[in-house]
This record gives C-alpha cells, sequence and structure tokens, in this order.
C-alpha cells in the first residue's frame, strides 16, 4: 500500500495535489510519501516479531536523502551504509552511530577510521586482509573493532544478474567453506571483536526458497564456529525483500518473510540483524513528470517526456519496469512508447505500453521510483540533477534542492594554459 491516490479525479501524494507540486517546484521531481516510509518500517519490524532479537538498519544506498532517513530514524530504525559518505548522512539524520552498520566489499583505510571514530556497532568484514587491517587501525587508537564475516553461500537468488550477490562468481563475502579458518585466524586479533556471521544473496527477491536454503547453511556454519571455540552473538540475514513494480507482482510480505527466518533460525540464539532497503522506500515514492510531446512513431507514437535516464537509471541498467500513470486521467488508454529527452536510444521507459491517455503539458509519475531513484541519478547530457519532495500530511517541502547545470558548471575551470 501506498499513499499515492486520486481525489478529485487528481492524483495526490497524501494531501497534497501532484499538480501543486508540479507548479510550484517543477519537474522532474521526486515526490516521497511519509505515511508510506513510516507504514513501511512498521509493517517490517511487526513481520519479524516471531524472529526473537532483531536490529534494523535501513540500507541508507536505497534512498539515502536525509529527510527520508529522518523519518525513519524516528521509527527507530538504524543504517546499513556503503561508504563514508553515507556513515555521514545517516549520523546528519540522527542515526545513532551503535545502530549503523558499516558494509561494503571496497572500504577504504580512511573510511574505517571515520567508523571506528564515529563509535559504529558493526563492521561487515569482506575478506581476511580487511579483518587484519581494521583490527590494526582499532588496536593503534585503543579501540575495538564489533565485526562479523560476512560469507558467500554460493546460493543463486533468482534475481536480476546485477543484483545478484550470493554466488561464487559475485564479488561478496568469502567462500563460506573457507569462513571457520578465515574466522580461526581474525578471533584473536587485538582490536578486533568478531562476533559472528553475515550474509545477503541479492536484491528485489520475489521467492523466499533461496533465502532458506542460504540461512541454513549459516545455521550449519554458526554451529561448527561454536564447535570450534568462537562466541557467537550476531548473525546479519542483510536484506533483499523484492517490491511490486507491476499492479499483479505478489512479493512475499514482511510477514511470510518473518515466519520464514522464524522457523530457519530457531535454536540460534544470536541478535538478528537486517538491511531492508527497498522494501521500505520503493512505492514510497514516484517520480512526477510532465509530457513534452507526443511525437508519431511508424508502430505507436512517443510520449516524450522530462524525465530521463539521467533522472530514473533503472529501466536503461536493468531493464526495469516502473508503471506510468497520469496525474489527472481521463479514463481513456493508449499503447505508447515512453521516452525522456538525453540523446540515448537508451533512454527509454516503455515499449509499446498500455498506458492512461496524454497530451502535450499533461503530468504523469513513474510509480515505486521511491528506491534507486535519485540515489541514482546523473548529469548526463549536462541535465539538471532532480530535486526531491517529502509530503507529510497536507504539507510538503523540497528536501533536496534541484541543482541546475549552470551551477554545476561553475564549479569547473579551463586550465590557464588553454
Amino acid at each position: 500500500m501506498d499513499h499515492f491516490t486520486l481525489i478529485d479525479g487528481a492524483l495526490h501524494c497524501e494531501g497534497v495535489p501532484l499538480e501543486r507540486i508540479a507548479r510550484e517546484v517543477g519537474t522532474p521531481v521526486y515526490v516521497y510519501s511519509a505515511a508510506t516510509l513510516r507504514r513501511h518500517a512498521q509493517v517490517f519490524r511487526e513481520g519479524l516479531e516471531s524472529a526473537g532479537r532483531v536490529h534494523l538498519a535501513y540500507a541508507i544506498k536505497a534512498n539515502p536523502n536525509i529527510g527520508v532517513l529522518r523519518v525513519l530514524a524516528d521509527e527507530g530504525y538504524g543504517a546499513d551504509v556503503v561508504s563514508g559518505g553515507e556513515l555521514s548522512r545517516a549520523l546528519a539524520a540522527g542515526m545513532p552511530a551503535a545502530d549503523v552498520v558499516f558494509s561494503g566489499v571496497g572500504k577504504t583505510d580512511r573510511e574505517l577510521v571515520k567508523g571506528l571514530e564515529a563509535g559504529i556497532g558493526q563492521f561487515n568484514l569482506e575478506l581476511e586482509e580487511e579483518g587484519v587491517v581494521l583490527a590494526a587501525l582499532a588496536h593503534a587508537r585503543g579501540l575495538t573493532a564489533p565485526a562479523v564475516l560476512r560469507v558467500n553461500p554460493d546460493v543463486d537468488a533468482g534475481t536480476h544478474a546485477k543484483i545478484s550477490t550470493g554466488k561464487k562468481e559475485n564479488k561478496f563475502g568469502v567462500p563460506i567453506d573457507r569462513a571457520p579458518a578465515i574466522f580461526d585466524r581474525l578471533a584473536p586479533l587485538e582490536g578486533l571483536n568478531l562476533r559472528g556471521v553475515a550474509i545477503h544473496i541479492g536484491s528485489q527477491l520475489f521467492d523466499l526458497a533461496p533465502l532458506e536454503a542460504a540461512y541454513r547453511r549459516v545455521g550449519e556454519l554458526v554451529a561448527e564456529l561454536r564447535a570450534r571455540g568462537h562466541t557467537i552473538t550476531h548473525v546479519d540475514l542483510g536484506g533483499g525483500l523484492g517490491v511490486p513494480y507491476r499492479t499483479h507482482d505478489e512479493p512475499p510480505s514482511p510477514a511470510d518473510y518473518g515466519a520464514m527466518v522464524a522457523r530457519a533460525t530457531e535454536g540460534w540464539d544470536v541478535e538478528l540483524m537486517f538491511e531492508p532497503g527497498r522494501v521500505i522506500a520503493g512505492n514510497a515514492g514516484v517520480l512526477l513528470t510532465e509530457v513534452i510531446w507526443v511525437k508519431p512513431g511508424v508502430v505507436n507514437p512517443y510520449v516524450i517526456v522530462d524525465a530521463a535516464m539521467n533522472d530514473l537509471a533503472r529501466p536503461a541498467m536493468y531493464d526495469a519496469w516502473h508503471d506510468f500513470s497520469a496525474v489527472r486521467p481521463s479514463g481513456e488508454t493508449m499503447t505508447a512508447n515512453i521516452a525522456g529527452p538525453v540523446c540515448e536510444t537508451g533512454d527509454t521507459f516503455a515499449m509499446a505500453r498500455e498506458i492512461d491517455r496524454v497530451k502535450r503539458g499533461d503530468l504523469g509519475i513513474f510509480r515505486t521510483a521511491g528506491a534507486y531513484g535519485a540515489t541514482m541519478a546523473s548529469t548526463y547530457n549536462s541535465r539538471a540533477l532532480v530535486p526531491e519532495v517529502l509530503v507529510d500530511g497536507d504539507r510538503y517541502t523540497v528536501v533536496a534542492d534541484r541543482i541546475a547545470a549552470e551551477t554545476i558548471l561553475a564549479a569547473e575551470r579551463v586550465p590557464d594554459w588553454l
């Protein structure tokens, strides 16, 4: 469920007409619903009530806007970060450092030190050498770094190849069969509190079976590590639950997921850690756009909108689907292609799709754009960086300004020898 609904014939975000936002902020623009963010955060938490002790850390990469983060901080969520910049955002939004998990396969020494000095709650180690370096950096500062070892279970999540992370050929984690020996070598290091293991096999998951298989492999690993004398208090189960991009999509609910987690982890006696991202933010946002032209085509017309692949990269990058709706639908439909103004054939959002009939000057939205939307935006073709708006009830505010191409140009220099 989201809070983008028709009121008096026009789409609103909660109590705010999208036409008003387009008029006052301009298009293209991302619009987020605070009520939807809160509801999704609460439903995910409730789904895990049967799983025992849990820690929830929102995956900031899905949507790092600090307005969004503040809403989730108020819901008691910590942060899963994958860069020093994301750590800064989490802290700026009021998320306690102790509730921050630092993931990512390429943490620099500077980022590790930043996490240590901030006092974050956990580092997820991606390779043995990272553990050695982290231990040395912590020990030199008189600190002890809480950490877990990320393992790769070689389980195919059945998702898009570019967001699959749990197969042996993926770059993430250490092979699960090598984990015990690595754990033996890292656990005694001064400066390191190696307290458990982590796993994450992919994103936009619709089938719980691969997750359950991976979790059961982790359970076997936990038992083996304990048999070798290690104290295991935390297991990080990652994130990755899918969201409905199409109206007929039926991803597993947080309640279904929670029931599976409780079944698969029974008897582990650990704190379970989760990093939901898309499932929290995806349906909480839309990309609001204006139709520039309806261009006749050989087979179907092209609806040319002012949003482009630099604003929403997922269709060009993943062939991803985003439902398109008119802000003021007439009840009539048309079969059309939807494309942006960027000079790339790949700047296409849909082909031969039945959509609400629109004409030049009409407003439309790409739905389920709250995750991996603005965070992946660029200024390709010297276009402005897309702004973001947060709605809460009958009020809204711009939570990220439109950064004009001229502003970006002003930060560039021509060498004085030219």
